[in-house]
């Protein structure tokens, strides 16, 4: 994984504009520690930051090749998981090859196939080419979203990054929001719609979107959107299928020539692609390693590279100081995770390490959250995950991650519950009077109704059949929904907080073969046997620990510790009594210390299953930050 930008302008002379270049890369510098480069022309700039994981002394960028007496210079953020395909294909092409790399095969992908290559790619990916001839730029973006690419566009000429603060950096763009902005920060926030990137004149490629910029002009193309089509095969068939998607997806991404571990929650999720990992060294080893150690994250593990023998993989959890002594069952949250992941480190063998935060820490760590993400964020979910990367960082580079198996295959509780079902909202967001309680009265007063048609526009995203049953063409809708909305929040959420510490995390789930498999299974399979998920325990149980197959869907773990809560209202307070902070023209004090004082009171969370009154108070904290330090300017 790594960090790119670009620039384009026909009036300007970027090549005198050194400064400008090197705030645009270094904006960058945590996404790619290991290397960069720049690729100036009179006209044109390509910036790039590597983190190395394949073929580390090769596969160097911006990488250049001639081909049909063009010049074609790739920047690329990502890893193919079918290099060895590709690479053959171009091979029987007439293509040679100088590197391992994956970088390599791209761009000569793009010399042959131009935009149809984004067809031919599996993988997680954001990548640009320029053609030095034509002066045409190439933009394409994988087709679940998993890498981020920004962009801003104006009169004479074109940005690219990987992240909003690389454009920003450029000063062509000054840090501005208007209502829209507000809307989307005040009444969908964390999540925002596809494509806006909140800031004015900021947008985003949409997954599996690709764009030429061409003659001062941009034009966009979708090559991958969910496609409803029949489901032919039998429940005997689909489980077998199933089972194969999976373990390919995961078996792909263990290749790497750095340091790889996976994160492991005792969920259902983490654990097939831990147990998956683990049955795949053992077949691969000649003498397969049986001790099973416990270790502390400061232990020192030995590296994973390709071809290695006696492999014990290292998995890593995450917990919160005191927080068995204030866990609480909820329908949303029903067990604890220290069990479950006991039974997966004895089952898969692994050095496990559990990352313990104080709550002191969590708050503090709000603030880079922000920082990593352009944007006010998941609060403490985003803010643990970046200390949690922060620490796996110190060992490996690698990690694979259980993330979307939920929105595919109908893990959360609103698949299940009918009433929220078929409530006409986003399930995850229901309620807007929390929202609106704190805000000024007479702010952004069409927050509901921008709402609802964002809900809307998205329903016309869910292809269907006219054969689907009520039950399905809902479940196709509510799949919709999370792909587009839900799951884009916690693939930003992954990217930002765990590439803030250079580390790149692998979602084996997000393979787009299996989105577009489950996205096409009939309700009454994927709800196998009546349960959240249970075509895919079903696939898996003679794999894992029964206790684990049957175990109730459990969310990302968050701290139940009420220091927390008054740590919150603490630095809510200083807010509030300090009237020079732009965000006092936007609240209403009375509404935020409700929430204060009546913590018990917020009927349904801000945002998905665990944003209640402490999340609440984070936001705003977060927001505030937003807008003092990246001086944002409120337009409205």
């Amino acid at each position: 994984m790594c960090g790119i930008a670009g620039w384009l302008d026909e009036s300007r002379e970027l090549n005198e504009r050194q400064d400008e270049l090197l705030r645009m890369s270094e904006a960058l510098r945590h996404r790619g520690p290991d290397e960069h480069g720049a690729y100036i022309r009179r006209h044109a700039a390509l910036l790039h930051r590597r983190l190395s994981v394949i073929d580390p002394e090769n596969g160097q960028q911006p990488m250049s090749t001639l081909y049909e007496g063009e010049k074609y210079t790739i920047v690329y953020n990502g890893e193919l998981y079918n290099t060895a395909e590709l690479r053959d294909e171009l091979k029987a092409a007439g293509f040679g090859f100088g590197t391992r790399s994956d970088t390599e095969v791209l761009l000569k992908a793009y010399c042959y196939y131009k935009e149809k290559c984004a067809e031919k790619l599996n993988g997680i990916f954001a990548f640009a080419v320029f053609e030095e001839g034509s002066k045409r730029l190439f933009l394409c973006r994988d087709r679940v979203g998993v890498k981020p690419l920004f962009y801003h566009q104006y009169d004479s000429g074109f940005l690219f990054g990987s992240e909003i603060k690389a454009i920003l950096q450029s000063g062509m763009v000054a840090p501005a929001v208007g209502e829209e902005g507000l809307y989307e920060l005040f009444f969908l926030g964390p999540a925002r719609t596809p494509g806006n990137g909140i800031f004015k004149g900021i947008h985003e490629l949409l997954p599996g979107e690709y764009a030429v910029y061409e003659g001062g002009r941009l034009t966009k193309h979708r090559y991958f959107r969910l496609t409803a089509h029949e489901h032919e095969a039998g429940e005997s068939e689909t489980i077998e299928e199933l089972r194969s998607l999976l373990t390919d997806a995961v078996e792909r991404q263990l290749v790497s020539d750095v340091p790889l571990c996976f994160f492991l929650s005792g969920g259902l999720d983490s654990s097939i692609i831990c147990q998956t990992a683990s049955n795949f060294f053992i077949r691969n080893s000649a003498s397969p390693q049986t001790s099973i150690q416990s270790l502390s994250h400061h232990a020192v593990t030995a590296p994973f590279t390709k071809g290695s023998r006696n492999r014990v993989i290292d998995t890593y959890s995450i917990e919160y100081e005191d927080n068995r002594q204030y866990f609480t069952r909820s329908l949303f949250q029903p067990n604890a995770d220290y069990e479950y992941i006991g039974m997966m480190v004895q089952s898969t063998g692994s050095r496990h390490h559990e990352i313990v935060l104080s709550n002191e820490d969590v708050l503090q760590a709000l603030y880079p959250s922000v920082t990593a993400r352009d944007l006010p964020g998941y609060v403490d979910i985003d803010s643990s995950l970046l200390l949690f990367c922060q620490e796996i960082k110190k060992h490996f580079t690698v990690a694979l991650s259980g993330e979307c198996a939920d929105e595919l295959f109908g893990g959360y509780p609103w698949y299940h519950n009918h009433d929220i079902l078929f409530e006409d909202c986003f399930p995850w967001s229901r309620e807007q009077d929390i929202r609106r309680s704190v805000l000024k009265k007479g702010i952004l007063p069409r927050g509901e109704d921008y709402v609802r048609q964002k809900y809307l526009d998205t329903l016309k995203e869910a292809d269907s059949l006219p054969s689907d049953s009520r039950i399905d063409r809902r479940m196709r809708e509510m799949f919709a929904l999370n792909y587009y909305w839900f799951m884009q929040c916690l693939l930003e959420r992954k990217d930002r907080c765990s590439m803030w510490s250079g580390l790149e995390v692998r979602v084996p789930f997000c393979d787009y073969r299996l989105i577009d498999y489950a996205y096409n299974l009939p309700w009454e399979l994927k709800a196998y046997g009546g349960r959240e998920k249970g075509i895919i325990r079903k696939a898996f149980e003679d794999i894992l620990p029964r206790e684990i197959v049957y175990r109730k869907k459990s969310p990302y773990p968050k701290t139940h510790n009420p220091v927390y809560m008054k740590l919150c209202a603490e630095k809510v307070n200083e807010i509030l009594g300090d009237k020079s902070r732009h965000i006092n023209s936007l609240i209403d004090p009375d509404g935020v210390i409700a929430i204060i004082e009546h913590p018990d009171s917020i009927r349904s969370p801000w945002y998905g299953q665990l944003m209640k009154a402490p999340q609440i108070l984070a936001y705003l904290i977060q927001l505030d930050d937003w807008l003092e330090n990246y001086h944002v300017d409120v337009d409205i």
